[in-house]
């Protein structure tokens, strides 16, 4: 079996693109949007096939998402300007504006699996005994940036508050974009409700946006916080451990990952982000070594187990939930 090292180096000729495939994949996607976004306003159109097409919008607004964020990671579309000017316009547009979006997920595959109180680039989690530690205020905040309602909400608590008005705030002139992210999506709301209705300002423009923010987020909140996960100290943690022990594989439909752009192959995403989506499965099948990571799934069952895990318990090497710790946080409170 290969060392983590030898799997990295051998993901390394993964990382080619096919120049007139990036493209394709995503003109195809935009040309979808555009035309299932069309749809959802035309009131000829019976109400049950508008509802399919502002599903049908969520999710392929979640396979853009994806395409963008392989762009940032310049998996794709490398040196082209008109790549970058359509994706420029599509960060702002799904609220991951470039500026706070590439500092802050290459912060997240630098440090993924560290235990940490910042959550920059990723949802917080320390350890139980620190945990225990912090200030009253803080373990109120922490819990709350952990609920499965902030997760769920990640179209108003992760992409509108943190990723563009707490970034704004904290620093105008270094995400002015931030600033006009929120500037187009408040302007587009108040039109979209002003001119359409509230029937059709829900089914076109609001509920597509928060079912693909809710996607997305417990999409990475899961791949990196599930029952087997390991988490480490700064001196223990290594990023080749990190993207094989401390990241999952998301199991789903065939379809579902040309939606989630392969996104679910995480983990190899995590050995080397340069690979394109549309090769990860192709990586993975060559590296038999990736076979035994640990899974997620959509099956209810697992996202409950994953939602409900609040901290990394050092004692038992595992993570614990909100019951396995409250004993403790009881005693700490007397």
């Amino acid at each position: 079996m290969r060392s983590g090292k030898e799997l990295l180096l051998h993901s390394k000729q993964f990382s080619c693109e096919n120049r007139a495939k990036s493209w394709f994949e995503v003109i195809i996607t935009l040309v979808l949007i555009g035309s299932f976004f069309i749809i959802g306003f035309y009131p000829e159109i019976p109400l049950p096939a508008r509802m399919v097409a502002s599903l049908t919008l969520s999710l392929l607004y979640v396979r853009l998402f994806v395409i963008y964020h392989d762009f940032e990671h310049r998996a794709i579309l490398r040196d082209s300007t008109i790549a970058r000017w359509i994706m420029v316009v599509v960060g702002i547009y799904m609220l991951a504006p470039e500026t706070i979006w590439r500092r802050s997920h290459e912060h997240h595959h630098n440090n993924n699996s560290k235990l940490t109180l910042s959550g920059i680039g990723a949802y917080p989690l320390v350890s139980k005994n620190y945990f225990l530690s912090l200030p009253k205020k803080k373990q109120n905040l922490y819990l709350i940036n952990r609920h499965p309602v902030t997760v769920i909400c990640g179209y108003f608590t992760l992409f509108i508050y943190w990723l563009n008005l707490k970034s704004f705030i904290q620093s105008p002139r270094k995400h002015i974009d931030s600033f006009l992210s929120l500037a187009f999506h408040a302007i587009a709301s108040y039109l979209v409700f002003h001119n359409f209705g509230a029937e059709m300002f829900f089914l076109g423009w609001c509920f597509p946006f928060f079912l693909t923010f809710a996607i997305g987020s417990y999409l990475f909140y899961s791949q990196h916080n599930f029952p087997t996960a390991h988490f480490h100290e700064h001196n223990e943690w290594a990023y080749d451990k990190a993207a094989v022990r401390s990241t999952s594989r998301m199991v789903m439909s065939p379809l579902m990952h040309w939606f989630t752009g392969n996104i679910g192959y995480h983990h190899v995403h995590h050995l080397n982000s340069r690979i394109p989506f549309y090769r990860l499965r192709e990586a993975m099948e060559s590296m038999p070594e990736l076979d035994d990571v640990p899974t997620t799934s959509w099956n209810p069952i697992e996202i409950v187990r994953c939602l409900r895990l609040k901290v990394w318990d050092e004692e038992v090497g595992r993570m614990i939930t909100m019951k396995q710790l409250r004993p403790a946080w009881r005693e700490g409170k007397k």
